[in-house]
């Protein structure tokens, strides 16, 4: 069973920033394409941001040059750095990951494991 666990979320004004922090599976973890999704109640789920094995990453158009996905394989962990925060990106956010065996996952990939998310909220 592998496990996600996210951190970061909170309330913050309309300019701010946030950090969310994402600990992933601790076996292979360098294996691991990860991503950063988000939902609003009735809303589909939305892929923000992807980051494959090797460091490279695709962000949503809607965050792209606000929003930074990185990853610390040493740390099984990734991060989505969130800046100039809009009232809306208030959503929950998840992290996700598949197993790739290292190699980049297309866009559009199914992720397999999921954390329970991880609530963003930004006022007006």
């Amino acid at each position: 069973q592998v496990q996600l666990v996210e951190s970061g979320g909170g309330s913050v004004q309309a300019g701010g920033s946030l950090r969310l922090s994402c600990v992933g599976p601790t076996f292979t973890y360098s294996g691991y394409c990860m991503a950063w999704f988000r939902q609003t109640p009735g809303q589909e789920r939305e892929a923000v941001a992807e980051i494959n094995p090797d460091g490279s990453a695709n962000i949503a158009d809607s965050v792209k040059g606000r929003f930074t996905v990185s990853r610390d394989n040493a740390k099984n962990s990734i991060f989505l750095q969130m800046n100039s925060l809009k009232p809306e990106d208030t959503a929950k956010y998840f992290c996700a990951a598949l197993f790739s065996g290292g190699e980049r996952c297309p866009p559009g990939s199914i992720y397999i494991y999921w954390g329970q998310g991880t609530q963003v909220t930004v006022a007006s």
